[in-house]
């Protein structure tokens, strides 16, 4: 039986974890569930699931989730740095890091430092720090195990291959402005970006996808995962989501993983890698997807997924700066302070005019982070 820690057990791909679990008893046992906020659903999951240790990030909830456990005997703790300290207990195996944006950070390298194998749903991460975070892990003889569903396809296309990869295909859905133009994008609503037409998600990376920045993070964080050159990485639409990435090798042959769009597939194999287990998730039915199609992304129109790329490609702190602006940026959005496409012209003032380190520290990136956020906010606060 694996002992898990779920970081961000409240969140989407938390409560789809823990639905896996649920349905596998005899394989997986809870042992920590930590929230930012949702104290509440935190309860009811601590109730439910037993774990040794429970941690809400927002200490002001701390007496609420305090008093709710008392008949309990499960710890509980608050705070940013709490997280830090659960990931090192001795009997974690696994700890599932689904936490939103750059607070993922530092726990997933303590976590590390102790050994634990990651099963990775926060893409930021790898985004800002993949150099440090692929060295750690390679240092400790940890696993990065992908739970987003293209980083999942490609590494269960890569399972058992010994010969080198020539491309990686990551699919992308399009997300809900698939085909729009400049013109319609500068009108979109809060409410019209929340409508992903495949799959549901958090707020933020719902946001991410209709934008295409989802892709160019995942860009990113495929070149710390595969060991991969930028140009051995190409973006394509494919609206069905039913393909969900592509490996081409050497010799021109191709793997792709398939499936029906559904989160738990790539949590459920992370959780229980090297095996596979049974399920009851619904099949793919061939007579159903009659057509499979493909488009080339447009990202001349997504200006987010072209930065993304300019960002791997100069390397250093940029991938950290986009990702810090970018995190401003859309939450500026989401409460309709931004227009949509605003969202690009501040990530891209703030890629242009903060200060460039080619081969930053561990200290580096928080403070660029710091800097890039305090900056975008301005940015917003002029437009």
């Amino acid at each position: 039986m694996k002992n898990i820690a779920i970081l961000g057990s409240t969140g989407s791909i938390g409560t789809q974890a823990l639905e896996v679990i649920e349905a596998n008893p005899a394989l997986f046992q809870v042992s920590v569930l930590t929230a930012q906020s949702n104290v509440d659903l935190l309860i009811a999951q601590a109730l439910k699931f037993s774990p040794k240790i429970v941690v809400i990030g927002d200490e002001s909830k701390y007496q609420i989730l305090k008093a709710a456990l008392k008949i309990t005997s499960i710890e509980v703790k608050a705070g940013i740095e709490a997280l830090v300290e659960v990931v090192v207990l001795p009997e974690l195996e696994t700890v599932l890091t689904a936490l939103v944006g750059f607070a993922g950070l530092k726990p997933t390298i303590a976590a590390i430092k102790a050994g634990k194998h990651i099963a990775l749903a926060n893409k930021e991460t790898l985004v800002v720090a993949g150099e440090l975070i692929t060295a750690l892990a390679k240092q400790y003889n940890v696993n990065i195990l992908p739970v987003d569903s293209e980083h999942s396809a490609i590494f269960q296309c890569l399972t058992g291959e010994i010969n080198p990869i020539e491309k990686i295909y990551l699919t992308a859905s399009g997300g809900p402005f698939r085909g729009k133009n400049i013109e319609f994008l500068s009108e979109v609503t809060k409410q019209q970006a929340l409508r992903h037409p495949n799959w549901v998600m958090g707020a933020k990376i719902t946001i991410d996808s209709a934008s295409l920045m989802n892709k160019g993070l995942e860009v990113i964080e495929a070149k710390w995962l595969f060991n991969l050159d930028v140009k051995q990485i190409d973006v394509i639409v494919h609206p069905q989501s039913i393909i969900h990435s592509i490996v081409q090798f050497e010799d021109g042959s191709m793997k792709a993983q398939m499936g029906l769009p559904d989160m738990k597939l790539p949590i459920q194999y992370a959780l229980a890698y090297p095996n596979r287990i049974k399920n009851d998730l619904k099949r793919f039915n061939f007579l159903d997807y009659p057509s499979l199609t493909f488009e080339q992304a447009d990202m001349k129109t997504f200006r987010n997924l072209a930065l993304a790329f300019v960002a791997l490609e100069k390397a250093g702190n940029m991938p950290c700066i986009v990702n810090a602006a970018n995190e401003v940026v859309v939450a500026e959005f989401l409460n309709e302070r931004i227009g949509f496409l605003q969202m690009s012209e501040v990530i891209e003032t703030c890629m242009a005019k903060l200060d460039f380190m080619k081969t930053p520290s561990f200290e580096d990136y928080f403070e660029t982070d710091k800097q890039t956020r305090i900056f975008a906010k301005q940015l917003v606060t002029n437009i």
